[in-house]
């Protein structure tokens, strides 16, 4: 029996997004089931998980949710799955920037929520300190790792690192956040990635509007 995937909104759902990334790179084959915020889809989440949240992986009978966790149970039944980098010094700070997203950016996820498929260009002096800070901080992450591995990813091959951030990429896309020439090549290079190609075309596809995200920098409404 194969995995089954329970994610929410592609064009919302920035955690269903790691999880779907994760699997999708590692040639992993699985069932997608898509239970779409706000309507009566959603009411069945408590069947595949007590913490009602998205996303959860379903093995047979075995339920794992969190994305983090996800990632750890599958590779350890498929160990050749997406994981961190060998040499030890790129595999510290793979594990760090990836539990720093895993744990913090607050400011980046309410004011630059997921919305794939909207241009809503933002000046960053227009979000509030802390945000910018974080911006800053991603920024300036980026730009390192590419300057200490030399890409074409943050610590070279494709890494558990890049899930994490892919969503964040799209982030700054979606709201046009004016990034150094150093913090570029990450973004483009998530871009041109063809499972993210595939996820916005399916967030583009979608008919569900959650109106308090899309009306978020509408005029009238403060940032």
């Amino acid at each position: 029996m194969g995995f089954k995937l329970i994610i929410g909104n592609k064009n919302y759902s920035s955690w269903s997004l790691r999880a779907w990334l994760f699997l999708r790179e590692s040639g992993l084959p699985f069932e997608e089931i898509r239970l779409p915020l706000f309507t009566d889809a959603w009411s069945q989440i408590s069947q595949y998980t007590p913490a009602k949240r998205v996303p959860v992986l379903l093995d047979g009978d075995i339920r794992v949710w969190d994305s983090s966790a996800i990632w750890g149970y599958v590779r350890s039944q498929h160990p050749h799955a997406i994981g961190w980098p060998s040499a030890p010094q790129a595999q510290a700070l793979a594990r760090s920037i990836t539990a720093e997203m895993h744990s913090g950016f607050f400011g980046i996820r309410e004011q630059l929520p997921q919305n794939i498929r909207a241009r809503i260009p933002l000046e960053r002096s227009a979000l509030a300190p802390a945000t910018q800070q974080e911006i800053d901080r991603v920024e300036h992450m980026w730009t390192d790792a590419y300057d200490t591995y030399g890409g074409p990813w943050l610590l070279g091959d494709f890494s558990l690192a890049d899930v994490a951030y892919a969503p964040v990429a799209l982030r700054f896309v979606t709201y046009q956040i004016q990034l150094s020439s150093g913090a570029q090549p990450f973004v483009a290079a998530v871009q041109a990635l063809a499972s993210i190609q595939a996820w916005a075309a399916d967030s583009a596809a979608e008919s569900e509007v959650i109106a308090v995200i899309d009306q978020l920098h509408t005029p009238g409404k403060s940032a």
